[in-house]
């Protein structure tokens, strides 16, 4: 469903766009997923909404594969956020250790103090943080709306499972130009 209203209180939450993520081979260029969450954070600051920056430093506790999870070695740099989108003043920084921002994290609690009752959704993966964050903004109550082309994947089928067939079930999609329109 394509977007048609963002509520007065809409926070906009870029998912792990950190130098160690970026830098992974996606399915669409990672300079433009920055570029268009870039976009959108400075006009959701110029309106003085929320602007919320995810990154991931680790994986969950349990048994998983894969460097971060396994303990494996990370450039010093991996987790920092890249330089286009700050953090500036009054941006709301959200350090996770799972794929979604929600989980044992406080964002639920510092998007509502703030009113929000909706978030767009940018980032790299689709399918991992970007799918799973959305999906916990929707089990808490939030309306979801995800700039589909401002999200990107190590897969594309993974992706465009995620943009075709999930994010419509947890709310509404459109694009970055669409959703700087509905911004005003």
């Amino acid at each position: 469903m394509t977007a048609t209203i963002l509520d007065p209180k809409t926070a906009l939450v870029v998912v792990d766009l950190q130098k160690g993520i970026v830098a992974l081979d996606t399915v669409h260029p990672t300079a433009g997923i920055v570029a268009r969450s870039a976009g959108l954070a400075d006009a959701f600051r110029a309106k003085g909404l929320p602007v919320v920056l995810v990154h991931v430093v680790g994986g969950a506790p349990g048994r998983n594969e894969g460097p971060v999870q396994s303990g494996g070695q990370l450039p010093a740099d991996w987790a920092d956020l890249v330089p286009e989108l700050g953090p500036r003043e009054g941006d709301i920084v959200v350090t996770k250790r799972t794929w979604g921002a929600f989980h044992g994290t406080d964002l639920d609690l510092r998007l509502r103090r703030r009113g929000v009752t909706q978030v767009v959704v940018t980032g790299v993966a689709t399918s991992i943080g970007v799918e799973s964050t959305a999906r916990a903004a929707h089990e808490h109550g939030y309306h979801v709306t995800v700039a589909t082309d401002a999200v990107t994947d190590m897969d594309a089928e993974a992706h465009r499972n995620s943009v075709e067939r999930i994010f419509p079930r947890l709310g509404e999609t459109d694009t970055t130009e669409a959703i700087l329109k509905l911004l005003g």
